[in-house]
Protein backbone atom coordinates (compact mmCIF):
# COMPACT_ATOMS: atom_id res chain seq x y z
CA UNK A 1 0.00 0.00 0.00
CA UNK A 2 1.07 3.47 -0.78
CA UNK A 3 0.57 5.46 2.59
CA UNK A 4 -0.40 8.75 2.95
CA UNK A 5 0.61 11.34 5.81
CA UNK A 6 -2.28 12.60 7.64
CA UNK A 7 -0.70 14.70 9.07
CA UNK A 8 0.71 16.16 6.03
CA UNK A 9 -3.12 16.41 4.37
CA UNK A 10 -4.47 17.98 7.78
CA UNK A 11 -1.78 20.92 7.78
CA UNK A 12 -2.86 21.80 3.69
CA UNK A 13 -6.95 21.65 4.93
CA UNK A 14 -6.02 24.48 6.66
CA UNK A 15 -5.06 26.52 4.23
CA UNK A 16 -7.60 26.05 1.88
CA UNK A 17 -7.68 27.34 -1.65
CA UNK A 18 -11.43 27.93 -1.42
CA UNK A 19 -13.57 29.47 -4.22
CA UNK A 20 -11.09 30.25 -6.49
CA UNK A 21 -9.88 26.89 -7.11
CA UNK A 22 -13.92 25.62 -7.07
CA UNK A 23 -14.80 27.72 -9.43
CA UNK A 24 -12.56 26.84 -12.10
CA UNK A 25 -14.59 23.90 -12.80
CA UNK A 26 -18.18 25.88 -12.72
CA UNK A 27 -20.21 26.61 -15.52
CA UNK A 28 -20.58 30.14 -16.15
CA UNK A 29 -23.03 32.28 -14.36
CA UNK A 30 -23.16 29.87 -11.79
CA UNK A 31 -21.75 32.07 -8.89
CA UNK A 32 -24.37 34.80 -9.50
CA UNK A 33 -27.35 31.89 -9.85
CA UNK A 34 -26.11 30.71 -6.19
CA UNK A 35 -26.68 33.89 -4.50
CA UNK A 36 -30.52 33.56 -5.62
CA UNK A 37 -31.11 31.37 -2.62
CA UNK A 38 -31.39 32.73 0.78
CA UNK A 39 -31.91 29.65 2.87
CA UNK A 40 -29.77 26.75 1.85
CA UNK A 41 -29.99 22.80 3.39
CA UNK A 42 -27.32 21.61 5.32
CA UNK A 43 -25.43 18.33 3.57
CA UNK A 44 -22.09 16.53 3.57
CA UNK A 45 -19.83 14.80 1.07
CA UNK A 46 -16.61 12.48 2.04
CA UNK A 47 -13.62 12.25 -0.35
CA UNK A 48 -12.49 9.16 0.65
CA UNK A 49 -8.74 8.49 0.47
CA UNK A 50 -7.59 4.68 -0.47
CA UNK A 51 -3.98 3.58 -0.59
CA UNK A 52 -3.76 1.03 -3.11
CA UNK A 53 -0.40 -0.27 -4.47
CA UNK A 54 -0.77 2.08 -7.40
CA UNK A 55 -1.58 4.95 -5.84
CA UNK A 56 -4.20 6.69 -3.70
CA UNK A 57 -7.86 6.53 -4.93
CA UNK A 58 -10.93 7.28 -4.26
CA UNK A 59 -15.04 6.51 -4.50
CA UNK A 60 -17.47 8.12 -6.39
CA UNK A 61 -20.87 6.89 -7.42
CA UNK A 62 -23.70 7.19 -9.77
CA UNK A 63 -26.57 8.08 -8.45
CA UNK A 64 -29.72 6.64 -9.31
CA UNK A 65 -31.52 7.41 -12.79
CA UNK A 66 -34.82 6.23 -11.28
CA UNK A 67 -35.16 8.79 -8.28
CA UNK A 68 -38.07 11.31 -9.50
CA UNK A 69 -36.99 13.69 -6.38
CA UNK A 70 -32.97 13.92 -6.93
CA UNK A 71 -32.38 16.74 -9.25
CA UNK A 72 -28.80 15.22 -9.79
CA UNK A 73 -30.34 11.66 -10.68
CA UNK A 74 -28.05 10.21 -13.23
CA UNK A 75 -24.69 11.79 -12.17
CA UNK A 76 -21.31 10.96 -10.92
CA UNK A 77 -21.36 12.20 -7.22
CA UNK A 78 -19.19 11.88 -3.87
CA UNK A 79 -20.82 9.85 -1.41
CA UNK A 80 -22.86 11.69 1.12
CA UNK A 81 -26.70 13.35 1.48
CA UNK A 82 -28.91 15.46 3.65
CA UNK A 83 -28.19 16.20 6.81
CA UNK A 84 -30.48 14.30 9.24
CA UNK A 85 -31.87 15.22 12.56
CA UNK A 86 -30.76 12.25 14.53
CA UNK A 87 -26.60 13.17 12.97
CA UNK A 88 -24.47 14.25 15.70
CA UNK A 89 -23.02 17.01 13.17
CA UNK A 90 -22.00 17.18 9.65
CA UNK A 91 -18.86 14.51 10.17
CA UNK A 92 -21.44 12.31 11.49
CA UNK A 93 -23.50 12.84 8.14
CA UNK A 94 -20.75 12.32 5.88
CA UNK A 95 -20.13 8.96 7.37
CA UNK A 96 -23.32 7.62 7.80
CA UNK A 97 -23.64 8.68 4.15
CA UNK A 98 -20.80 6.62 3.02
CA UNK A 99 -21.34 3.61 5.22
CA UNK A 100 -25.28 3.81 3.39
CA UNK A 101 -24.28 4.41 0.00
CA UNK A 102 -21.25 2.16 -0.70
CA UNK A 103 -20.82 0.70 2.63
CA UNK A 104 -17.63 1.72 4.57
CA UNK A 105 -18.34 1.75 8.06
CA UNK A 106 -17.22 4.79 9.66
CA UNK A 107 -14.64 2.97 12.24
CA UNK A 108 -12.92 2.03 8.93
CA UNK A 109 -12.58 6.11 8.02
CA UNK A 110 -10.32 8.44 10.05
CA UNK A 111 -11.46 12.32 8.87
CA UNK A 112 -8.79 14.77 8.47
CA UNK A 113 -10.35 17.94 7.73
CA UNK A 114 -12.82 19.80 5.32
CA UNK A 115 -12.89 21.48 2.43
CA UNK A 116 -14.83 24.49 1.94
CA UNK A 117 -18.42 24.68 1.53
CA UNK A 118 -20.26 24.63 -1.59
CA UNK A 119 -23.55 26.01 -2.34
CA UNK A 120 -25.68 24.28 -4.65
CA UNK A 121 -28.81 26.18 -6.21
CA UNK A 122 -30.61 23.63 -8.16
CA UNK A 123 -31.52 21.62 -4.91
CA UNK A 124 -30.81 23.96 -2.44
CA UNK A 125 -28.57 22.31 -0.20
CA UNK A 126 -24.94 23.49 1.06
CA UNK A 127 -22.49 20.77 0.90
CA UNK A 128 -19.90 20.38 3.15
CA UNK A 129 -17.12 17.84 2.03
CA UNK A 130 -14.64 15.97 4.18
CA UNK A 131 -11.52 14.25 3.82
CA UNK A 132 -11.57 10.96 5.43
CA UNK A 133 -8.75 8.22 5.37
CA UNK A 134 -9.76 4.47 4.78
CA UNK A 135 -7.45 2.95 7.23
CA UNK A 136 -7.87 -0.97 6.61
CA UNK A 137 -5.13 -2.38 4.55
CA UNK A 138 -7.31 -4.53 2.66
CA UNK A 139 -9.10 -3.45 -0.09
CA UNK A 140 -12.06 -1.92 0.69
CA UNK A 141 -15.19 -4.20 -0.08
CA UNK A 142 -18.08 -2.05 -1.57
CA UNK A 143 -21.91 -2.36 -1.19
CA UNK A 144 -23.87 -0.18 -3.13
CA UNK A 145 -27.80 0.72 -1.84
CA UNK A 146 -29.36 0.11 -4.40
CA UNK A 147 -32.57 2.56 -4.24
CA UNK A 148 -29.66 5.69 -4.61
CA UNK A 149 -27.09 4.58 -6.08
CA UNK A 150 -26.59 3.01 -10.10
CA UNK A 151 -22.87 2.27 -9.76
CA UNK A 152 -19.11 2.67 -7.53
CA UNK A 153 -16.47 4.42 -9.18
CA UNK A 154 -13.38 4.40 -8.03
CA UNK A 155 -11.08 7.32 -9.79
CA UNK A 156 -6.85 7.36 -9.69
CA UNK A 157 -5.91 10.81 -7.71
CA UNK A 158 -3.41 10.85 -10.25
CA UNK A 159 -5.73 11.41 -12.71
CA UNK A 160 -7.84 14.42 -11.01
CA UNK A 161 -4.46 15.56 -10.70
CA UNK A 162 -3.91 15.03 -14.26
CA UNK A 163 -4.88 18.50 -16.67
CA UNK A 164 -5.70 16.64 -19.41
CA UNK A 165 -8.87 14.98 -17.61
CA UNK A 166 -10.18 18.62 -17.90
CA UNK A 167 -12.10 19.24 -20.79
CA UNK A 168 -15.38 21.14 -21.83
CA UNK A 169 -18.81 20.19 -23.68
CA UNK A 170 -22.20 21.41 -24.03
CA UNK A 171 -24.65 19.26 -21.03
CA UNK A 172 -28.26 18.78 -21.15
CA UNK A 173 -28.93 19.66 -17.35
CA UNK A 174 -32.05 17.56 -15.30
CA UNK A 175 -34.51 20.95 -16.08
CA UNK A 176 -33.54 20.25 -19.63
CA UNK A 177 -31.79 23.58 -20.19
CA UNK A 178 -29.02 23.21 -22.29
CA UNK A 179 -25.75 24.42 -20.42
CA UNK A 180 -22.55 25.54 -23.36
CA UNK A 181 -18.85 25.10 -22.41
CA UNK A 182 -19.16 23.03 -19.11
CA UNK A 183 -15.86 21.96 -17.66
CA UNK A 184 -15.79 18.78 -16.29
CA UNK A 185 -13.51 16.00 -15.22
CA UNK A 186 -13.18 12.93 -17.64
CA UNK A 187 -12.73 10.32 -14.39
CA UNK A 188 -13.49 6.50 -14.77
CA UNK A 189 -14.91 7.19 -18.20
CA UNK A 190 -17.74 9.30 -16.59
CA UNK A 191 -18.35 12.63 -16.98
CA UNK A 192 -17.96 14.88 -13.66
CA UNK A 193 -19.13 18.29 -13.77
CA UNK A 194 -21.37 20.81 -11.63
CA UNK A 195 -20.89 20.71 -7.49
CA UNK A 196 -18.85 17.50 -7.74
CA UNK A 197 -16.40 18.77 -10.07
CA UNK A 198 -16.32 22.12 -8.21
CA UNK A 199 -15.37 20.51 -5.06
CA UNK A 200 -12.81 18.11 -6.81
CA UNK A 201 -11.06 21.42 -8.39
CA UNK A 202 -10.27 22.46 -4.60
CA UNK A 203 -9.25 19.24 -3.91
CA UNK A 204 -6.81 19.18 -6.76
CA UNK A 205 -5.38 22.56 -6.17
CA UNK A 206 -4.93 21.43 -2.23
CA UNK A 207 -2.85 18.38 -3.82
CA UNK A 208 -0.33 19.96 -5.45
CA UNK A 209 1.07 21.54 -2.60
CA UNK A 210 1.05 17.35 -0.91
CA UNK A 211 4.02 15.59 -0.35
CA UNK A 212 4.67 12.57 1.21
Amino acid sequence: MQNIDSSILAHLLKQLPGADAQYIMAPLGRKEYANRIDNYTDSAVIILLIPTADGLVFPLIKRSSKNPNDKHAGQISLPGGKKDLEDQDLKHTALRELEEEIGIPSDQVALVGALSTLKVPVSGFIIHPFVGIYLPESTPKYTKQISEVDEILEVKIADLTNDQNVLQKNINAANGILIKDVPYFQLAGKVVWGATAMILSEMKELLKNYRT
